[in-house]
C-alpha cells in the first residue's frame, strides 16, 4: 500500500512548491509583463480590456502548456526558460516600439545587424524604471537554481518512508504520474485555444472583419490578438512564405494589380513645356538623414536654423507639404519610395526581404539612356542591404565607407560636410556626364549627439534636450549642404544639374509639448499628423526656373516620375506608383500609415485602424469635418497600398515583363 503525502501539499512549503503554484505564478508574471508592455505604448484608442487580459492568458497557456507533460525539474526548468525568453522579447517590443512605433517582426530581426550600428540610439530608448521589469528575475532564478540543485529537496529523509515504498510500486506510479500531467498539459492546451483563438475569431468576424485577408498594420493587428498572438501569426506568415516554392499570389489580388497599372499606363500622357527641357542634365539627389519640414524658414535666439537652405529656396521650387512614407525600414525606405517610386512593406524592408526583386528604379531607367549612375553613403555597403540591392537597381558604382577618406570622423562614420566634399570630388574627377549622383547624409542621425566643437546654434531652452540636440545636427547638416552648393558652383556642375534635397523620414521625438514650445502655439492632432510626416523637398533646375514655393502635396513616391519628365523620359512605360508633380492632375499622397492627403482633405487612421474611428480634416478650416468626407480617399488609399503591397511580394513586375515579352506584335 503506498504511504499517503498530505504532508508536502498542505505545509506552505510544499504549496509553493506545487506544479499548479509555480504553473499560476509564471502567468501572472507575464500577464503582468504584457500589462506594463501595453501601459508604455500609450497608443491612443487601444486598451486592454478584460477580454484582452483574456486572450493573453490563452496565448500564455498555448505557449506553456507542454511544460505539464515534463517531470518536475524539467517544468521548473522549462517555466524559467519561458520567463527569461518572453521577458526579453516583451522588452524588446517595447524598446523597439519607443523608437518606431510598431513591433518586430521576423523579416526586422532579419536586419538585426541593423542594431549593431544603432548604438547610442538604442541606449537612449532604455529608461532607468525599465529595471523593473526584469525584477522577478532576482527570485526566480536562484529559487531555480536552489530548488533543481539542493540535495535536501531532491531526497530528503523526510520522504525517505514514501519513495522506499514508491520504489516497489514504480512502474504503477510512473504510469499514474505520466498520466496527470498529460491530462494537465492538454486541459491547458485546449483551454488556451478556447480563451485565445475563440475571441480572436469573434473578432475577425465582426468588428475586426478582414484581419487575416488583409495587410493589417502590426499595431493594428495587436489590437485584436496581443502580442504573443500577434508574434505567433508573424511567424506563421513568415514560415509560410519562406517554406516550399514561396507564396503564389492570389487571382484577385493579381487582377486588382493589373488593372491598377493598366489604368495608369493607358492615361494619356501630358507633355507641356517642362517635359524634357532638363534633357541630358546632370541629376543630384541628396536624401537629408531625419530632416524635417517644421524648422524650415525658422530661427532660435535671432539664428536661422536653416540659413543655407532657406537662400536655396529663392532660386528653388520648394515643396512645403511633402511626405516622407517610409514604414519599418526607414532611410531604407524613403531610399525605395524615392527610387522605385513603390510603397514600401508594411514589415521590414524592401531592401532586405527582396533586393533579387525586379524594379523600375530610377538608376536603371537613367542607364539605359545614357547616364552614369552612382550612389554615395560613407557608411558600411552591408548595411540594410545596400550592396545587393543597389546593384539589382542597375548604379554603376556604390561609393561606401571604404571609398571615403575619414579626415573628419563625426557620428556614425564621416561628417557631412567631409563627406559631400568628397562626393563632389569624385563626381568631378571619377564620374562621366551626364550622371546620377544619389547621396545619402548621416550627421543628423538619431540620437543627434554632435561634437561641442561643430555646435554653432544656440537652441536656448532646448540645450541639454535630445529636442534641442536634434536642432544643432540640423543646423550643421544646412551648414554641410551650403558648402556643397558652393563646390558644385566652383566646379561647373551647378548650371548643368537637377539637384534635389529631401528630408528620408522623422526625428522619433514624439512629445508634443517640445513642437508646442518651439512652435510657440498649441497643436491639434493634424498639427502633430504633418509635423511628423512632413520633411523638405528641395528642387533646383538647372536655369533657377519655375522657383517659389509649391503648397500642393507631394510624397517621396513622386521623385521619380518627377525627374522623367523634366529629363523628358516618359514614365508611362514603368510600373510606378507616385505623381508626375508637372503634369498639372491632381495628386493623392498616400503615408504607409494609411493616412492619405489629397490637398482638401487629410485623414489620419486611428490607432485600431477602424476607418470609422479614424478622423478626416477639412485642410481649409483645419477642422475636423464629416468622416464621409475621406471615405473615398480611403478606399484609393488602401487600394493603392495593397497593390504596392502585392507587387513587392510576389515579385510582379518580373511576372508582367515576361507576359508582355511573351504577347505578339501588334
Amino acid at each position: 500500500m503506498l504511504v499517503n503525502k498530505p504532508t508536502r501539499s498542505l505545509t506552505p512549503r510544499g504549496l509553493l512548491n506545487h506544479p499548479l503554484t509555480l504553473y499560476l505564478i509564471f502567468l501572472v508574471l507575464m500577464l503582468l509583463k504584457l500589462m506594463w508592455l501595453h501601459h508604455n505604448l500609450h497608443a491612443y484608442n487601444i486598451t486592454m480590456g478584460l477580454l484582452d487580459k483574456v486572450i493573453a492568458i490563452g496565448s500564455l497557456l498555448i505557449l506553456s502548456f507542454w511544460t505539464w507533460w515534463l517531470p518536475r525539474r524539467g517544468m521548473i526548468l522549462s517555466l524559467v526558460m519561458l520567463n527569461l525568453l518572453l521577458t526579453a522579447l516583451i522588452y524588446a517590443d517595447m524598446v523597439y516600439y519607443r523608437y518606431f512605433q510598431d513591433f518586430l517582426t521576423i523579416p526586422v530581426l532579419m536586419q538585426a545587424r541593423q542594431v549593431d550600428a544603432l548604438g547610442e540610439s538604442i541606449a537612449t530608448l532604455i529608461y532607468a524604471s525599465d529595471l523593473l521589469f526584469f525584477v522577478d528575475w532576482l527570485v526566480i532564478i536562484p529559487y531555480a537554481a536552489i530548488l533543481l540543485f539542493s540535495k535536501r529537496h531532491r531526497r530528503s529523509g523526510r520522504y525517505s518512508a514514501y519513495t522506499s515504498e514508491l520504489n516497489s510500486h514504480s512502474s504503477h506510479s510512473g504510469k499514474t504520474s505520466m498520466h496527470r500531467r498529460l491530462t494537465a498539459g492538454s486541459i491547458a492546451l485546449v483551454l488556451g485555444l478556447g480563451l485565445a483563438v475563440g475571441p480572436i475569431y469573434f473578432y475577425s468576424k465582426t468588428w475586426a472583419k478582414g484581419l487575416f485577408d488583409n495587410n493589417w498594420w502590426n499595431v493594428s493587428m495587436y489590437n485584436v490578438t496581443g502580442l504573443l498572438a500577434f508574434h505567433g501569426y508573424d511567424l506563421y506568415n513568415y514560415a509560410k512564405d519562406q517554406l516550399g516554392s514561396g507564396p503564389e499570389v492570389d487571382p484577385g489580388d493579381l487582377e486588382q494589380a493589373e488593372a491598377y497599372f493598366a489604368s495608369r499606363q493607358q492615361a494619356e500622357p501630358l507633355k507641356d513645356a517642362m517635359f524634357g527641357k532638363y534633357k541630358d542634365s546632370n541629376v543630384i539627389i541628396v536624401q537629408g538623414e531625419a530632416f524635417m519640414n517644421f524648422m524650415i524658414g525658422q530661427s532660435i535666439g535671432g539664428q536661422e536654423i536653416t540659413p543655407h537652405f532657406n537662400e536655396l529656396m529663392k532660386e528653388s521650387q520648394y515643396y512645403s507639404h511633402f511626405y516622407h512614407q517610409t514604414g519599418q525600414g526607414r532611410t531604407s525606405d524613403a531610399d525605395f519610395g524615392a527610387n522605385i517610386s513603390l510603397h514600401p512593406l508594411s514589415v521590414g524592408s524592401a531592401f532586405v526581404r527582396y533586393a533579387d526583386h525586379s524594379y523600375d528604379s530610377l538608376p536603371s531607367i537613367l542607364k539605359d539612356n545614357g547616364y552614369s549612375t552612382n550612389v554615395f553613403h560613407a557608411y558600411e555597403s552591408g548595411f540594410w542591404n545596400r550592396y545587393t540591392m543597389y546593384q539589382n537597381m542597375k548604379y554603376d558604382k556604390f561609393y561606401s565607407k571604404n571609398d571615403f577618406e575619414q579626415d573628419d570622423p563625426l557620428g556614425w562614420s564621416l561628417s557631412d560636410e567631409s563627406f559631400f566634399r568628397q562626393s563632389v570630388e569624385k563626381m568631378s574627377s571619377e564620374v562621366t556626364a551626364p550622371f546620377y549622383s544619389f547621396l545619402i547624409t548621416l550627421s543628423s542621425h538619431h540620437p543627434y549627439a554632435l561634437p561641442q566643437d561643430k555646435q554653432q546654434l544656440d537652441v536656448g531652452q532646448f540645450k541639454g534636450t535630445m529636442f534641442g540636440n536634434y536642432l544643432q545636427s540640423v543646423h550643421y547638416v544646412d551648414s554641410a549642404l551650403g558648402s556643397m552648393v558652393e563646390d558644385l558652383k566652383n566646379r561647373g556642375l551647378w548650371d548643368k544639374t537637377i539637384f534635389m534635397f529631401y528630408g528620408d523620414h522623422d526625428n522619433s521625438i514624439k512629445e508634443q509639448p517640445q513642437y508646442e514650445k518651439f512652435l510657440g502655439r498649441s497643436l491639434n492632432d493634424l498639427d502633430m499628423e504633418q509635423i511628423m510626416n512632413e520633411v523638405p523637398l528641395l528642387v533646383h533646375l538647372p536655369d533657377g526656373a519655375a522657383a517659389g514655393t509649391i503648397d500642393e502635396p507631394a510624397g517621396q513616391l513622386d521623385i521619380t516620375p518627377s525627374v522623367l519628365h523634366l529629363l523628358g523620359i516618359s514614365d508611362q512605360t514603368y510600373y510606378h506608383m507616385g505623381n508626375d508633380v508637372y503634369n498639372g492632375s491632381s495628386r493623392m499622397v498616400v503615408l504607409r500609415s494609411g493616412a492619405f492627403t489629397d490637398g482638401s482633405v487629410f485623414y489620419i487612421p486611428s490607432d485600431d485602424y477602424l476607418y470609422e474611428r479614424g478622423s478626416c480634416y477639412d485642410l481649409s478650416t483645419r477642422a475636423k469635418t464629416d468622416i464621409n468626407a475621406c471615405r473615398s480617399g480611403h478606399e484609393e488609399a488602401t487600394n493603392r497600398l495593397h497593390v504596392s503591397d502585392t507587387v513587392n511580394t510576389f515579385d510582379l513586375i518580373s511576372r508582367f515583363r515576361e507576359e508582355q515579352a511573351s504577347k505578339p506584335a501588334s
